[in-house]
């Protein structure tokens, strides 16, 4: 249902400045040329072959680059009634970190506690084979949750980074550690309470690593001045440190964009939105954006000109980037609800965990009370909302968004996985399925006391890989012949 004002308009969030409506920007996946993708085919249809089925791995948080785009095809359009063919199912412990596939191997994160009375917790790397779900090894080391929101405190947070011959994990309390992937072999390690002066913030620490060619960007929050360090993803060396820890790190991902004739590290923390060098840590721009309580988990998202931002607490920020030069400006923000202007008959997008999504000239995401919006992308204008998505409104909803072609998978926090189309005109979902069972009991969410599941997915392979507290579990997605 859409909510109107009482004119009947949806009403527009708070214009910083009035721009025009930007031509249709382009979409976040990087595409083969449409003259190359269509030569290949007619050559192998003139050698009698047919366009074989294109498969990824899912190297990192939200795929390869980051963008939350899945490139394959041969998959589902609907799904089975009976749900999706369970390829395998091994078990896990508690933790919110999300899988991670690459070259036939699983990787996850997860946690222990040896005595339900203490926060003392034993961390794990967890490789697994891709297509039995075997064991293959694991990494263990002890940490202490102590200081963390404790009902939060099951695991680590960080999705695994798989580069090569190593992977990159990252525990609750800041241990990195740099593991082989043939057998979990420590590589170099880091501690970033120990070596760098750390205040791990309530909710543990978050920022997946980014690799970028020999360089391992971090969120660190060290001291002095070293909030975002790169390392040498080999040794584990620092090669350069930025932006002052006199506030929390935050939890949102890092990401690497090309704008203004440049690429840029986009890092988004609860005092700036600051554009850095990948390879020099050197600052090219900084926006001001205060998110309170540093609760800021949502990933930036981009997509042309546009760099989008949203928090629940914090509000929404829509950038456009400059063209010719590394910058930006506020197009227009919403506020969060730690502004006096708040109020319950909210119009912007305020989400909490969920990362949105821009589709040409559109924003969609899921608000931090579980509806799904709309919004004009140029001007932060609401279009419509839904609560079809979620099943209702409900304090921190989260879904996941992963494109698809023109469509996309969305994995909700009740466990279901969706595909979805999204346009200014509504939500259409095309089909869902139960995915697996949300086993986390959130205290303030739900009154009927459901749990939820905050784990994000990979979708390698023609299979999705989705975990929960107990069991991380394969299922296939490809298309029956």
């Amino acid at each position: 249902m859409v909510s109107e004002d009482s004119d009947g308009n949806c009403p527009a969030t708070i214009p910083v400045r009035r721009v025009a409506r930007l031509a249709d920007s382009a979409s976040q996946d990087v595409r083969m040329p449409r003259f190359v993708s269509g030569l290949l085919s007619l050559l192998m249809m003139a050698a009698g072959l047919a366009p074989a089925a294109h498969a990824d791995d899912w190297p990192e948080w939200r795929g390869a680059g980051r963008g939350g785009v899945l490139h394959e095809t041969g998959l589902v359009e609907t799904f089975p009634e009976d749900g999706l063919p369970v390829a395998w199912r091994t078990p896990v412990h508690g933790g919110y970190a999300g899988p991670a596939v690459a070259d036939g191997r699983v990787f996850v994160t997860d946690a222990r506690r040896p005595d339900p009375r203490s926060t003392a917790v034993v961390e794990r790397a967890v490789a697994l084979d891709e297509e039995t779900g075997e064991v293959l090894w694991t990494h263990e080391w002890e940490t202490d949750y102590a200081g963390l929101q404790l009902v939060y405190a099951i695991g680590p947070r960080a999705t695994p980074t798989v580069d090569g011959d190593r992977v990159y994990v990252l525990g609750a309390m800041g241990r990195l550690l740099a593991l082989d992937v043939a057998d979990g072999t420590v590589r170099w390690e880091r501690d970033f309470p120990a070596d760098f002066g750390t205040e791990v913030p309530s909710w543990g620490m978050s920022g997946a690593p980014l690799v970028d060619g020999d360089r391992l960007i971090c969120l660190v929050g060290g001291e002095p001045d070293a909030k975002m360090m790169a390392f040498d993803k080999h040794t584990g060396e620092e090669i350069w440190r930025a932006l002052s820890s006199d506030w929390e790190p935050g939890y949102s991902q890092p990401i690497i964009i090309e704008a203004g004739g440049a690429r840029q590290l986009i890092a988004w923390h609860p005092r700036d939105i600051s554009s850095l060098d990948p390879e020099t840590g050197e600052v090219y721009w900084e926006i001001r954006h205060i998110v309170d309580m540093g609760i800021n988990p949502a990933t930036a998202v981009h997509s042309g000109r546009y760099l989008f931002f949203t928090s629940q607490y914090g509000g929404a920020r829509m950038l456009l980037l400059d063209e010719d030069r590394p910058g930006a400006e506020v197009l227009w923000e919403g506020v969060g609800e730690s502004d006096p202007d708040y109020g319950f008959d909210f119009n912007t997008l305020n989400s909490v965990i969920s990362t949105p999504l821009i589709h040409g000239d559109h924003v969609y995401g899921v608000d931090g009370h579980g509806v799904l919006r709309c919004l004009e992308a140029a001007t932060g204008r609401r279009l419509w909302e839904t609560e079809a998505l979620i099943g209702e409104s409900t304090n921190w909803a989260t879904a996941f968004f992963v494109r698809n072609g023109d469509r996309y998978f969305v994995n909700t926090d009740t466990g279901d996985l969706v595909i979805a189309r999204f346009s200014p005109d509504g939500y259409d979902e095309v089909s869902r399925t139960p995915l697996i069972e949300p086993t986390h009991p959130y205290v303030r969410r739900r009154l009927s006391g459901r749990a939820v599941n905050w784990s994000h997915p990979a979708y390698a392979n023609r299979h999705v890989v989705v975990r929960n507290d107990r069991e991380i579990v394969r299922l296939s997605l490809a298309k029956e012949e």
